[in-house]
């Protein structure tokens, strides 16, 4: 069971809105909705091994996607509007540049909004509309890409999860697994022979 407070239901359909947050009202107790299933398993799996960004993320996913296809007609969430294309380059841009600079470091949604100068909400909506991708998958990517850079030059599996980043070589494993399809340690030493160091 995930438990979220009425308090922050209100500030993510408010950040979403931009109108002051109203608790939807559900008119059955149980949901049949595919898109809204699908957003409260990456919550939960967020919630086991996430990072803060991408919890927060996931957080705000599931609870417009549940006041989205549920909620009762007085209380639906209208559609999103689209951040228009000059605004949303710009505040990608500001985002990027801040996960490029710490991606090591746990950055959490509320400073990626901060350095964007806009809501979390336009942050998501903006980054994947101009790059693709959630700004958690990109700083996943970004902490890939420097273990990878690590383990080349000699760093050891550990070392390498610790300094980008990852909560331990375990989680580092895995996601490397599924990005180049071999485990961290097999890597390092086929490169250090490939090399021959």
């Amino acid at each position: 069971m995930v438990h979220v407070l009425p308090e922050t239901v209100e500030l993510i359909l408010a950040e979403s809105t931009g109108r002051p947050g109203r608790l939807p009202l559900f008119a059955r107790p149980v949901i049949g909705d595919d898109i809204a299933a699908g957003s409260l398993r990456h919550l939960h799996a967020a919630l086991r091994s996430g990072t803060p960004l991408e919890l927060d993320e996931r957080l705000a996913s599931a609870v417009l996607a549940l006041a989205r296809s549920a909620s009762t007609a007085a209380t639906r969430m209208p559609a999103l509007d689209r951040v228009p294309a000059p605004a949303a380059a710009q505040a990608a841009g500001r985002v990027r540049a801040l996960i490029d600079e710490a991606f090591a470091e746990d950055l959490g949604a509320a400073e990626l909004a901060a350095a964007a100068g806009c809501s979390r909400n336009v942050v998501y909506r903006a980054f994947e509309a101009v790059h693709g991708l959630a700004p958690s998958e990109y700083q996943r990517q970004r902490r890939l890409r420097s273990a990878h850079s690590l383990l080349k030059a000699g760093r050891g599996p550990a070392e390498a999860a610790a300094e980008v980043g990852f909560a331990d070589q375990a989680h580092l494993t895995r996601w490397f697994v599924r990005s180049f399809g071999v485990t961290p340690a097999a890597y390092a030493r086929a490169h250090a022979s490939w090399t021959g160091s």
